[in-house]
């Protein structure tokens, strides 16, 4: 095997560790907040903790590899995150589990990151489309394998079985990396921007926290508003840090090259919506329909598994018809189909649901690998360190938002007719508010020219078509 195929199967053990983790969880999510005394809109605090700590740690990430070298970050990334599996396993309340969720994210933060960054520096340009799809396929098997497992476990065991799972994947990724990982490192380095690092980490910490809590008054409701407003002084702050320093934690200025700008806007809103998917439709499945955590997994499944079959035919597609048609497209079918889980009923056929989610993991699938490639289209290697960081902070801040915008509009929904408990009736506007916020990624690829990212894609641009 060519080694542009080789690290992304290596680099995707990680992955594969971490979406089967956070699908198996989402299958879990009643179990556990039954286990732990909690209400289950509660559990938000712990999807949004590890998304969260995955912004904060995900900026230094590059400057880690640069310094220690990749191989040896990655392998410590995945013994981080088998420890903090551990501690969920062991945790006996909200508070435990949402700290022991936070650890996840530290290990996630340099896993995965540092796996694309040998993918992006030893790969070469033309070959990138089809090295991410190496990358994604094993990765999903993941989310196709977790809805059923994670069922299967709440069901038959106890879900603390779940995280057992990811200890002897990650001793297989520690091996692999060991084996094939050159321990890339970058002999001129700068500095870390520690300061950065503290504005933007406790930013991000706080205003997402703040978010997180609100609706339901899981922190009293002085302290959920007064960690809103300290999220956004930070990050106003970390602003203008970012522009006195020569080279910031996280930086902005790459966002003026119009790919990967398109990328990261418009990507972030589209995920949004997406990030609300897995808190959501396992609540609609278990809560309003009724059904118990192994048939909400085998409902579930059907999205991952037609985001694995579009990879195969994704990169032609691209080639066919380029990265700002596809986009474009795809950004209102994604979004329709996401709507459309809101009219699922208890009487809805389980076929009918299955063929939905199917076709909607599709659509999702094909705009995300349109992302991810585009986004490094027309960078040069010296900022694929930084662009990583910066394309995978906005990435979790913005799954992030999707569990919380998600559970607000639950929440809201429920509130409308005096209710605290939710009802099956009250999923619909939460699908709907997060289909209409990621339709608006719409805007951002509208913008890009008609040939934009065509070296990555394989397509000729338009000019010389012409």
């Amino acid at each position: 095997m060519r080694n542009s195929q080789i690290v992304p199967l290596v680099v995707a053990t990680a992955l594969f560790m971490e979406n089967t983790d956070s699908t198996v969880i989402a299958t879990a999510l009643p179990a556990i907040a039954a286990s732990l005394g909690e209400d289950p809109i509660a559990l938000k605090l712990a999807l949004t903790a590890y998304l969260v700590s995955l912004a904060i740690f995900i900026p230094i990430s590059g400057w880690m590899a640069d310094r220690y070298g990749a191989r040896t970050i990655f392998r410590a990334a995945l013994l981080v995150f088998m420890a903090g599996s551990l501690a969920c396993a062991a945790s006996n309340s909200l508070s435990q589990f949402v700290a022991a969720r936070f650890l996840q994210g530290l290990g996630g933060a340099m896993m995965v990151p540092v796996g694309r960054l040998v993918i992006l520096r030893s790969v070469p340009k033309n070959e990138l489309v089809s090295a991410l799809a190496y990358l994604t396929i094993p990765a999903l098997i993941g989310p196709i394998m977790g809805p059923p497992l994670g069922g299967l476990i709440t069901t038959r065991l106890d879900w603390r079985w779940i995280f057992f799972i990811n200890i002897p994947i990650g001793i297989a990724g520690i091996v692999l990396a060991s084996l094939y990982f050159e321990n890339l490192k970058e002999p001129e380095r700068p500095p870390l921007d520690v300061v950065g690092f503290l504005l933007s980490g406790l930013g991000l910490a706080t205003l997402m926290l703040g978010i997180a809590s609100s609706g339901r008054h899981l922190l009293p409701e002085g302290v959920s508003w007064g960690c809103l407003g300290a999220g956004v002084v930070l990050l106003a702050l970390y602003l203008r840090h970012s522009r006195r320093v020569a080279h910031p934690v996280i930086r902005l200025d790459l966002l003026r090259h119009s790919t990967f700008r398109a990328a990261v806007t418009g990507g972030s809103l589209f995920r949004i919506g997406t990030g609300a998917i897995p808190f959501l439709l396992p609540l609609l499945f278990q809560i309003g329909f009724g059904l118990d955590a192994l048939q909400s997994g085998l409902l579930t499944f059907a999205a991952a598994a037609g985001a694995l079959l579009i990879k195969l035919i994704g990169p032609r597609i691209l080639r066919a018809y380029g990265f700002r048609r596809v986009m474009l497209v795809n950004a209102m079918l994604a979004s329709a189909f996401l709507a459309v889980n809101g009219l699922f009923t208890a009487q809805t056929p389980h076929g009918v649901i299955v063929a939905v989610l199917l076709v909607g993991g599709c659509v999702r699938s094909l705009q995300f690998t349109c992302v991810n490639a585009l986004a490094y289209a027309d960078l040069d290697n010296r900022d694929m360190s930084a662009a990583t960081s910066l394309a995978s902070v906005a990435q979790q801040l913005s799954l992030s938002l999707g569990v919380s915008i998600g559970a607000l509009a639950l929440e809201a929904a429920a509130g409308r007719y005096g209710r605290t408990a939710i009802a099956a009736a009250d999923f619909w506007p939460a699908f709907v508010t997060v289909a209409l916020i990621s339709a608006t990624s719409f805007l951002s690829f509208r913008r890009l020219s008609a040939d934009a990212g065509s070296e990555v894609s394989g397509q000729r641009p338009a000019r010389d078509r012409a």
